[in-house]
């Protein structure tokens, strides 16, 4: 599919990386357009990237095939409400606002193809995980037209409109756990010894090497760890006092602590 036209309504961090990610993709700064609310902020990005950056929103949508809104939950009430009037039938909505349910997205655009999406940051290495949910007037061809724009920085997957809150939870905040045990395991590394320079580098690459392994392999995240974890070994006595610590019950609380805010953020996005 060729190159659809795009319009990124919200220049924040996730716009900003799914601007950069669609150049880095082949899109011609003329394909795209870039919205945010200060005209300092605009200027920049327009000389950073080649992109037309500008402040209004009904400008920034008009025309444009697929519309990306990039904005806090909260902020979704106010995108609608000044591009309800210009948007037409053949362009599609791409909502990454969390928690913000089709059903409010419709109410407030009816008639409009919208697909509901959840990306995440290592989009900024085209490396993202984005679920989508479509709309009940997004056709078929709506959706593989977001799919070539949201796959431009990672992998894509079509979910149910009801598993998005869990995927925002897991995969959209998943890169906080990440980082979350690479500076554990870095404070550790120090305790014992490791200078940080040297703590930073075995951690980075130990992960880096974990996640590919455990994307390349055909085997499961259990098989892989049992093969790392001889009996009576270090490995054995490290996953002893995670487990006896609780390190799976505090994972399960923290998605569904995840999940429960990102319901909580949607039911307040729009007054319709």
């Amino acid at each position: 599919m060729d190159h659809p036209t795009v319009a990124i309504l919200g220049a924040g961090s996730l716009g900003e990386i799914f601007a950069r990610g669609l150049l880095r993709a082949g899109w011609a700064p003329d394909d795209l357009v870039l919205v945010t609310r200060r005209a300092e902020r605009a200027s920049d990005l327009q000389k950073e990237t080649a992109i037309s950056s500008i402040t209004s929103l009904a400008a920034g949508a008009e025309g444009r095939e697929v519309v990306i809104i990039s904005v806090k939950p909260n902020d979704t009430s106010t995108v609608v409400s000044q591009i309800r009037e210009c948007l037409t039938p053949d362009q599609v909505v791409v909502c990454l606002a969390a928690g913000v349910e089709l059903a409010t997205l419709e109410s407030a655009l009816p008639g409009q193809p919208i697909i509901r999406a959840m990306p995440n940051t290592p989009s900024a290495v085209d490396l993202g995980m984005t679920a989508l949910a479509a709309g009940t007037s997004a056709s078929n061809a709506h959706i593989a037209r977001a799919r070539v724009v949201l796959g431009a920085v990672g992998e894509t997957i079509e979910l149910s409109e009801d598993l998005l809150d869990a995927v925002t939870a897991v995969s959209g905040t998943g890169p906080a756990y990440v980082f979350l045990l690479a500076e554990a395991l870095i404070e550790a590394a120090i305790r014992e010894g490791l200078p940080h320079h040297a703590a930073e580098k075995l951690v980075y690459q130990t992960i880096r090497g974990s996640g590919e392994l455990l994307f390349q392999s055909d085997k499961s995240a259990f098989r892989l760890r049992g093969q790392v974890t001889s009996p009576g070994g270090t490995t054995a006595a490290a996953m002893h006092v995670l487990e006896e610590g609780g390190f799976r019950a505090l994972m399960e609380d923290a998605v569904q602590s995840a999940a429960n805010r990102s319901r909580e953020l949607g039911k307040r996005a729009i007054d319709t």
